[in-house]
């Protein structure tokens, strides 16, 4: 089985935040979600969160999502691994996580794993020119690892080694638990440093190997905003690069914002400043033009979106909306639809091309197929203390400036006559009218006019 132990009791006081560090959001998610979902889709099925300073944020957002061990007081890398008891007498391979670096990709991870079935420990590495503080791998002239040092313990020689440690390893996991006791404060901080179980492992006859990684930006460890930054940068434009990688077209890459858990089909055209966030999912031949929003979000095929805001919401196949639309709370629209400029939709369900034209508000309502609202419609769904519902059956013509006050039902092929306020149901067929009638008073224009 794989598992993992990640570590994340940390302050990040470089952060200079109340926020702990592995909290604050890179891209489109905390750091601790993106570690989280990238374990996840390398089959991790044991998590392990080690906490310590902000352990409840992190908590509450994670919830029962993996298992927590509590370090307090933090004594090193090694340490933090001693906490998460919970994973002894498990078999199969452990990977050893930082909780701050977001970026390193599923993929990644997957070889890591195809790597250390040729050993008992196994490093992830990385090549830098300026390997800064980074610890250093050091290779015997076999060029097996045969330790890593600390920066801070580095003699000349060794510090200008490049390849450096990235803090990933992955372990046998009964090994793992056997060795650790072994481990020792015997340093410059007094800390318990995993990277010593190297040396250990090698001492009792073990397999030590590293895989280094390509790419040393998706090695990033974020310690504050300027990396935070970074790291956001590299991010996008990774999941930029897939997408258009699939057969979507991006205007201009640097100014569009897509989430990690987007999903765009072939031919779809997405213009700059546009932003998704959670998951989005958009079918293929679709555009979606400057200035819109998604949230949580499935869009059909061949559909246009226009300056528009949609939260929590389902769309089908060939719709228009926008421009300035809003639609939120649990909307389902139906194919053909057609939503206009300034409409407002929540908790709604549109029917078969339904036309929505313009300026209108459609609240907590079941709109049937090809209805057609007025300009200025508004669905009147609040009473002060509770929400209702209104129907609207098929065919149904809504005339511009109706209110209708809900609870309310309008049968199929009703007419509801311009101006109308509508409070109670209108039969199928039938048509309302709700408005007092117009009274003229001769030459009154005139002798206002000239008052």
């Amino acid at each position: 089985m794989k598992s993992a132990i990640v570590m994340a009791a940390g302050k990040g006081t470089r952060m200079k935040s109340e926020k702990t560090k592995t909290m604050h959001q890179v891209f489109d998610k905390p750091m601790i979600e993106h570690v989280y979902d990238n374990l996840k889709k390398a089959g991790v099925a044991h998590i392990v969160v080690v906490v310590g300073h902000g352990a409840e944020q992190i908590q509450n957002y994670l919830k029962d999502k993996v298992e927590y061990a509590m370090q307090m007081p933090q004594l090193g890398t090694g340490h933090a691994v001693m906490q998460a008891e919970c994973l002894k007498g498990e078999t199969g391979k452990t990977i050893i996580f930082n909780g701050d670096c977001p970026l390193v990709q599923p993929e990644t991870i997957e070889k890591l794993f195809e790597k250390a079935q040729d050993a008992q420990f196994t490093l992830l590495t990385t090549v830098l020119d300026d390997a800064l503080k980074y610890g250093r791998i050091i290779r015997d002239e076999h060029d097996n690892v045969e330790k890593i040092v600390e920066f801070k313990d580095c003699n000349e020689e060794e510090l200008q080694v490049k390849e450096i440690n990235v803090g990933i390893y992955c372990v046998d996991n009964e090994l793992l638990w056997k060795y650790l006791p072994e481990l020792t404060n015997d340093n410059a901080q007094k800390e318990y440093y995993i990277t010593d179980l190297v040396e250990i492992f090698k001492k009792h006859g073990h397999t030590v190997n590293a895989m280094v990684a390509s790419d040393p930006d998706e090695m990033i460890g974020v310690n504050d905003r300027v990396m935070l930054e970074e790291a956001t940068c590299w991010l996008k434009r990774h999941v930029n690069r897939q997408i258009m990688n699939q057969g979507v077209t991006l205007i201009d890459s640097e100014h569009t914002y897509l989430s990690t858990d987007t999903v765009i089909g072939e031919d779809s055209v997405i213009y700059p400043n546009v932003y998704m966030e959670g998951h989005v999912t958009i079918g293929k031949n679709c555009t979606i033009l400057p200035g819109t929003y998604l949230k949580n979000v499935v869009i059909g095929d061949g559909c246009t979106i226009d300056s528009s805001r949609l939260t929590d919401t389902k769309v089908g196949n060939d719709v228009t909306i926008g421009p300035n639309s809003h639609l939120r709370n649990g909307c389902e629209i139906a194919d053909k639809v057609r939503i206009g400029n300034f409409v407002e939709l929540k908790n709604s369900k549109l029917g078969y091309n339904t036309k929505c034209a313009h300026l209108t508000y459609i609240g907590d309502s079941t709109v049937g197929e090809k209805v057609n609202f007025g300009c200025g419609v508004v669905t009147v769904n609040y009473d002060g203390k509770n929400k209702f519902r209104t129907e609207i059956g098929d065919g149904a013509f809504i005339g511009s400036n109706v209110n209708i006050i809900a609870p309310v039902k309008i049968g199929k092929n009703a007419l509801l006559a311009a101006g109308s306020t509508i409070n109670h149901d209108v039969e199928d067929g039938d048509m309302a009218i709700a408005r007092p009638r117009q009274e003229v008073k001769k030459g009154f224009g005139d002798k206002y006019k000239n008052k």
